[in-house]
């Protein structure tokens, strides 16, 4: 099983979400690291991520391969992310067949209703319950 951890701009989220999944997760499940820019990849990497690539195309690519996909929301928005979001990318992951978990951490300008504003420890933990469940995991 794959699971695709996407991020850009520092890769702060993306570590924090791939170190989380290593500790909580079996280890026969294999995790992506897939960053918009070299920074990103290197911080999720550090991590722990099974493997690591950077760009539009490692990101079209193995978003193919992906069982999961797991990202902040504003991969799915197009020039998000000071522009490292390409329209590519936003369409790569919508289009992909992976189970997608979006973290609801807003961009600049957009404000989703409904969505309670949880500490990103709290959104990682219903991260790792909700593969748990949707995956039949112990």
């Amino acid at each position: 099983m794959i699971i695709a951890v996407i991020d850009g701009m520092g890769g702060g989220i993306g570590a924090q979400v791939v170190s989380a999944l290593r500790e909580e997760l079996p280890s026969y499940m294999e995790i992506y690291a897939l960053g918009t820019n070299s920074i990103a990849t290197s911080a999720m990497m550090k991590a722990r991520a099974n493997k690591g690539a950077t760009g539009e195309n490692a990101i079209v690519v193995s978003s193919k391969k992906a069982n999961i996909i797991v990202s902040p929301i504003s991969i799915v928005m197009p020039n998000t992310m000071m522009g490292e979001v390409t329209s590519t990318i936003s369409e790569a992951v919508c289009d992909s067949e992976a189970f997608k978990i979006l973290l609801p951490i807003m961009p600049e300008n957009f404000e989703v209703i409904g969505i309670e504003g949880k500490p990103l420890s709290l959104l990682i933990k219903d991260t790792i319950k909700i593969i748990k469940r949707e995956f039949n995991i112990k």
